[in-house]
């Protein structure tokens, strides 16, 4: 077994790593760090809040094991007494401490410090693995035994798997995009005001359109030698955040290159993945894609834990009577799950297997 420690343990994304990890057959968790806050507590006193309830978030049981594990602190911690971190910190310290820990131990993030290094790749389950080799690039330049691979925005997650056969089969000209993204993206400290959000919509995201509209297209690129040459496309985007716990909803327009019919799209998305979940990863469900025609789906509720939460469903492929050659459709994918804690872990699993080849 692979020890593991997971870095912001006690945060949302954290806990979510740690149900994650539960009872898999390769990794074993050995180690949870945080902030100086919480160090040297049990961890089941470190989700304590003020009032002394404790900040569980997760629907499955806090095993006792984990509970009574002592954190360690995020800048003492020693990478080297783990063989893979996950980083489930916010930007700012992932910034300065993932470079520490990559100096010696591989490191899997959550966070957006390093997705925009030209030698750092956006590895996203079965849509761009061959950007794995930059990672031998980065140890190179930087002089690190490890590396770090980030994990994309939350909520490009569902996008870019659903672009990629379409992609690949008709070309992209541009994406217009609509998010309607659950609560839990914002994370619980210091969360979402419930006066803000109920019978509301929040029709802007600080900082979150950026990133929808950059991302994607480094993720959707090529690998040429020792750099990614970015898709061609252009992406334009609105994110807002809905009254929905989990589960990120993203209306796309898109424009190929090549005419195709819905029926097209459709045959192309749910024949999409197969090489992948062949490759028989822990976490990664049996379909990348699963196509509803009922026109009333995709729902958070209903569909965002598919696959375990790893399958992104996608419905309402519509012709567009506007855009030349013009396509738009429905996704969904559980922006915790893939897009998030089990992302991370299913391309650790990736990475472990066919890029560090310890199992």
């Amino acid at each position: 077994m692979l020890k593991i420690a997971i870095v912001g343990a006690t945060g949302i994304v954290g806990q979510q790593a740690i149900v994650s990890l539960l009872g898999h057959p390769w990794f074993q968790i050995t180690k949870l760090v945080a902030s100086e806050r919480s160090a040297t507590k049990k961890y089941i006193d470190a989700l304590r809040d003020a009032n002394g309830s404790i900040r569980w978030w997760c629907p499955e049981e806090l095993p006792a094991d984990i509970a009574n594990m002592v954190v360690e602190e995020a800048a003492s911690f020693d990478p080297t007494s783990v063989d893979v971190i996950f980083s489930t910190m916010d930007a700012g310290p992932a910034k300065e401490l993932e470079p520490k820990y990559a100096k010696t131990t591989p490191v899997i993030s959550t966070a957006s410090a390093f997705r925009y290094e030209p030698d750092t790749p956006i590895l996203v389950g079965g849509v761009n693995m061959d950007h794995a080799a930059l990672l031998a690039v980065q140890q190179k330049n930087r002089g690190w035994k490890g590396f770090i691979s980030p994990k994309s925005n939350c909520t490009i997650a569902g996008l870019v798997v659903s672009l990629k056969p379409i992609l690949d089969n008709f070309g992209v000209k541009q994406v217009v995009a609509t998010s309607l993204q659950a609560m839990s993206g914002a994370g619980r400290t210091p969360g979402l005001s419930a006066m803000d959000m109920m019978e509301n919509v929040v029709p802007y995201i600080a900082g979150e359109e950026p990133k929808v509209e950059t991302e994607p297209q480094k993720i959707l690129g090529k690998l040429a030698g020792d750099k990614i040459v970015n898709a061609p496309f252009g992406i334009t985007a609105t994110c807002t955040r809905v009254p929905v716990i989990d589960g990120h909803l993203v209306v796309a327009f898109v424009q190929t290159e090549k005419p195709c019919t819905p029926e097209d799209v459709k045959k192309v998305m749910t024949e999409y993945g197969k090489d992948f979940a062949e490759l028989h990863l822990p976490s990664s469900p049996a379909h990348l894609i699963d196509v509803t025609d009922d026109p009333f789906r995709p729902q958070p509720r209903v569909d965002r834990d598919k696959g375990g939460g790893m399958t992104v469903t996608v419905g309402r492929i519509r012709k567009d009577p506007i855009l030349e050659n013009g396509i738009k459709y429905v996704c969904l994918a559980h922006n915790t799950k893939l897009g998030a804690a089990k992302g991370a872990l299913q391309t650790a699993e990736y990475l472990v297997k066919n890029f560090l080849k310890l199992v």
